[in-house]
This record gives C-alpha cells, sequence and structure tokens, in this order.
C-alpha cells in the first residue's frame, strides 16, 4: 500500500514539474513574442514623428483612423484659435518630450479649420506646479487672435482615466488625463475630431505654452521577463532532478 502511494504521489509531482517547467517556457516565449512586436512598434512610431508632415487627413477620413495605425503621425495645416474656454491637463512629466521633466499643465485649445471643423490643439507644456487657472489664462490669452496660423504637430488619440485618476475640476478646467472629448463636452466646443493635435510649431514669441518634437520612449523589458521564465524552468528541472536522484538512492 505504501508502495503504491508513494508511486502516486512521485507520478504527481512529475506531472506537475512537466506542466509548471511547459507554462514557464511558454510564458518566456511569450514575452520573446511581445519583444519582437514592441520593438516593431518602436520603429514604426520612430518613423511617423521623423517624417515630413503631411496635410492634415478630411473629415471624411477621420472615421477610419486609429491609434495603432495613425497615432504620431505628423500632419500640417492652418487653422484659427476658437474664442472659447481653454482646458489644461496636469502633468508630472512626459514619456514623449525630453524637454519636459517636471510638473505643470498642458494647455488644450479648439481651433478651428477653414472648412468649419473644429480641431482640439495640445498647445504646449506650461510650467504651473500649483495647477493655477490665472497662470494658464495669462499664457493662452495670447494665442487666441482671431487670425489663422499655420499649426505642425502629431495626431493623438485620447487617453482613458484609470482607476485612481482624479477627477476633473471643472472650476478650474483641469483635467488628469488628455481626454480631449471629455474636455469638448464640458466647455461647450462642440463637435470636435477624434483626435487632438500634440502641437511641434509655431513655438510663441515668449516660449509658452511649449510645444516641441515628440519621441516617444516605449518600455522594453521583456527579455529580462523572459530570461526570468526560462531561469524559473530550468530551476525547476533542476529541483525535480535533484529529488529524482535523491529517491532513487534511498529506494
Amino acid at each position: 500500500m505504501t508502495s503504491t502511494r508513494s508511486l502516486t504521489s512521485s507520478r504527481a509531482f512529475a506531472a506537475f514539474t512537466v506542466v509548471m517547467v511547459a507554462l514557464f517556457i511558454g510564458l518566456g516565449v511569450w514575452q520573446l513574442q511581445r519583444r519582437s512586436a514592441k520593438h516593431a512598434l518602436i520603429a514604426a512610431l520612430t518613423d511617423r514623428v521623423t517624417a515630413a508632415p503631411a496635410p492634415l487627413p478630411p473629415q471624411s477620413d477621420w472615421r477610419n483612423l486609429t491609434p495603432e495605425r495613425d497615432e504620431f503621425r505628423r500632419v500640417s495645416f492652418t487653422a484659427t484659435y476658437a474664442k472659447l474656454p481653454d482646458a489644461m491637463v496636469y502633468s508630472a512629466g512626459s514619456a514623449v518630450r525630453e524637454d519636459v521633466s517636471g510638473p505643470g499643465t498642458w494647455a488644450f485649445l479648439p481651433a478651428r479649420l477653414p472648412t468649419g471643423e473644429t480641431i482640439v490643439i495640445d498647445a504646449g507644456f506650461v510650467a504651473n506646479t500649483m495647477q493655477e487657472r490665472s497662470i494658464q489664462d495669462r499664457q493662452v490669452g495670447k494665442l487666441v487672435t482671431g487670425e489663422p496660423v499655420t499649426l505642425t504637430g502629431y495626431l493623438r488619440f485620447p487617453e482613458a482615466a484609470g482607476w485612481l485618476t482624479a477627477a476633473e475640476s471643472r472650476d478650474k478646467r483641469l483635467w488628469f488625463t488628455r481626454d480631449h472629448l471629455a474636455m469638448a463636452k464640458t466647455l461647450g466646443w462642440g463637435e470636435v475630431a477624434p483626435f487632438y493635435i500634440d502641437l511641434e510649431t509655431p513655438v510663441p514669441d515668449n516660449g509658452i505654452p511649449k510645444p516641441g518634437p515628440l519621441s516617444p520612449h516605449l518600455r522594453d523589458e521583456h527579455m529580462q521577463y523572459a530570461l526570468t521564465w526560462f531561469s524559473l524552468a530550468a530551476a525547476l528541472i533542476a529541483a525535480f532532478a535533484v529529488w529524482a536522484r535523491t529517491r532513487r538512492n534511498g529506494a
């Protein structure tokens, strides 16, 4: 009876080892596949932000634009900043702007195209550590001249708020995610494009708000994760070999 139980437990442990080793190896291979996909994405984003600016897609094409294919596409067009309330978005720094490392706010303004559509523009960074509305008003007000301006920037798509994201402050017109569609609805901007423009140029005479070129940096730690999973598989195989040899010698 004891021998039968021992044989059953040995088979169960062997089966468990095989399953776990297969799982760890599978997870390691998955991380290598994700690494390849991440490298392809980095290459695609780099190509988009360094390409010559193209004309803004016409409204008839907007519904076909997607973040996967079109985020960070560089475009150039003429628009006029609308005399409507602006919004500010708090940021502790930027993952896509090498010249922005501290806290402040991004200035979001609606602008009208010559054809009548409204585009939301992230006009740049304001060093506004306390998220003061008066600071933003002073810097943004001089952009709204009523004259058309040639703008060059990047197509961006709205962010979704996370579980821990603070709610917007309507009194201060302050958001904590770049959700230009929510801003448009709250502030009465009317129907706006499904994307917004992260402005590159022109830069105001005093440099504020501060637009600039983007340089996307994506975390690429998949090789470390893959090596971790493969190491766990190797350690489990080694542990099973030691256990099996100990049982054989004790038999």
